[in-house]
């Protein structure tokens, strides 16, 4: 049976948490101020939580899984690819360190250690300025300009979009356990597509539209939200792709015009080719 327990303040993001009992006062704590808590007892009632209500992200205690969850957290994190689901660790002890491994198995990226001093400050950047609503308003017109694709091609581009914003490399888009970066790319080269480091910085592009929209984010705001190391690299990496200073992006391509560039030259050429790619099967 659920709690229906919902802390916060309208407006807020929210988070749904599948927590211990003793770790539920800590969250509303670490999200006064920030975000909303909705708090389930299990991984199933989350996600009818997530299909019921605005959830901005999804947080699963270590020490609350068990392996039988397997299955419903893999398919939270496949059918919801807009919303983070972060782990929360609060102790450590070799039962922890396994239910880690079992939940990075089930697609889970984000990992918030709350023993260090800097967690919960971790926790409140995760949920505060949450992905979720923002890669939703990123994938619909991606997946709407593809058209048909077949399932590997389709979970490609939804995981594409959920780990652009703090991915800077390709290794983390190699995300099916049998496909290294090295097989992405040459899978990608052989079907004279775009190559995925290409895809990972365009779509990165369209994170910095969406966050230039909001009027009160520097360019250095925008940087570090993206995991620049500073805004002089950000501002590197603009230029490099277009040519241009981040300012002149801007300015430029506000949101729908980034897209409208990104469909034009990343998606609608290659069309074709693309609903009957498989860049993450094995033996592809």
């Amino acid at each position: 049976m659920s709690v229906e327990l919902e802390s916060g303040q309208l407006g807020a993001p929210m988070l749904a948490a599948v927590v211990l009992p003793a770790e539920r006062a800590r969250v509303e704590a670490a999200g006064s101020g920030c975000f909303s808590v909705v708090h389930r007892d299990s991984i199933p009632e989350a996600i009818r939580a997530v299909r019921e209500r605005p959830i901005d992200a999804i947080l699963v205690s270590a020490h609350r899984y068990r392996p039988e969850q397997f299955e419903a957290l893999g398919h939270l994190v496949r059918a919801f690819p807009g919303i983070p689901t972060v782990v929360l660790v609060s102790q450590h002890d070799p039962e922890t360190s396994e239910a880690l491994l079992h939940l990075g198995a089930t697609g889970v990226r984000q990992v918030v250690d709350v023993t260090s001093p800097h967690g919960w400050q971790r926790l409140r950047q995760l949920v505060g300025q949450p992905t979720g609503r923002a890669a939703a308003r990123i994938q619909r017109p991606i997946l709407e300009a593809l058209g048909y694709l077949a399932p590997h091609t389709r979970l490609f581009f939804e995981v594409l979009v959920r780990l652009a914003p703090d991915t800077l490399t390709l290794r983390l888009l190699a995300i099916h356990r049998e496909s290294r970066p090295s097989t992405l790319m040459s899978r990608l080269q052989r079907a004279a597509l775009p190559s995925p480091k290409g895809y990972l910085c365009a779509v990165r592009l369209l994170y910095a539209a969406l966050l230039f929209e909001r009027r009160g984010l520097s360019v250095a705001d925008v940087a570090y939200r993206l995991e620049y190391s500073s805004p002089q690299s950000f501002g590197r990496h603009v230029r490099s792709l277009l040519g241009i200073s981040t300012t002149e992006f801007r300015r430029r391509f506000p949101f729908d015009a980034a897209m409208r560039r990104f469909t034009d030259i990343m998606i609608v050429p290659y069309r074709e080719v693309l609903s009957g790619f498989h860049p993450l099967a094995a033996g592809s």
